[in-house]
């Protein structure tokens, strides 16, 4: 069960955006408490104190008790404001509870044994579907944290709500399904291939119908296309040869004419 804290304050005199800034120059975060059919009570509070509570990590699922003027006031923390630069917590809202009224709170997880687990030795991950655990539960009994156990999970195996007892009093808001909250992820080993099995393949390939007799037709084409084009350039080059020795045979008769 979380642990209840004490947590001193002091009412707010004046409200508003320069009244708050005035309070967080001098070391102090605005809040105020509100519920069980009561008036809104501004206060503000010890800054330091109050990131001190909330390093410890569950101050979120921890009962308050607001120390105010002599009367503590049992709170439950509903939600925290910060600085978007320096991070600095800058205004608390806080609702009233009763001691043993129901409340809806989320609380952490852990996973324990890492090491026992064969899926996360061989490679695997750890993959968390839920950092959280929405329930419903008495305010004096909220849970710390839940836990789980990966002790023996193999790759592809995952790990269910079912496998934690809660606490009596305690249920999850989700009650129709056994959900997931993580699992054991990773890549299988694939088998390498015997050497010389890819060449003895491409070896024992029988070629498709057709390609055989490919090459030898374009060979007997190639061997049909040659002697043509050789004869073609025999014959183109006696005929230009006789051409050119006919000129000269008939202008001579001609040059003889002229002398006599």
């Amino acid at each position: 069960m979380s642990d209840q804290l004490t947590l001193p304050a002091e009412a707010r005199d004046r409200a508003g955006k320069g009244a708050s800034r005035a309070l967080r120059r001098d070391g102090r975060v605005p809040a105020v408490v509100y519920g069980e059919k009561k008036e809104p009570l501004s206060i503000h509070v010890e800054e330091k104190l109050l990131s001190k509570m909330l390093s410890t990590g569950h101050f979120m699922n921890s009962v308050i008790m607001i120390d105010f003027q002599g009367k503590p006031q049992r709170t439950l923390p509903k939600a925290v404001d910060f600085h978007p630069v320096t991070s600095r917590p800058i205004h608390v809202d806080f609702l009233r509870i009763g001691e043993h009224t129901k409340v809806h709170v989320a609380v952490p997880l852990r996973f324990d044994n890492e090491e026992a687990s064969p899926g996360l030795k061989r490679g695997g991950v750890l993959n968390v579907v839920r950092h959280e655990i929405e329930v419903t539960c008495p305010a004096d009994a909220i849970p710390d944290y839940f836990e789980f156990n990966l002790e023996g999970l193999e790759i592809g195996r995952s790990v269910h709500i079912s496998a934690i007892k809660l606490p009596e009093g305690v249920k999850p808001t989700i009650i129709n399904r056994d959900f997931t909250v993580a699992t054991i992820a990773g890549h299988k080993i694939e088998e390498e291939p015997t050497p010389g099995a890819e060449v003895a393949a491409v070896e024992g390939a029988v070629p498709a119908e057709g390609e055989e007799g490919a090459p030898a037709a374009e060979a007997g084409a190639d061997a049909k296309a040659a002697p043509g084009k050789e004869g073609a350039a025999a014959a183109k080059a006696p005929a230009g040869k006789e051409a050119a020795g006919a000129k000269p045979a008939a202008g001579k008769p001609a040059a003889d004419r002229g002398k006599k």
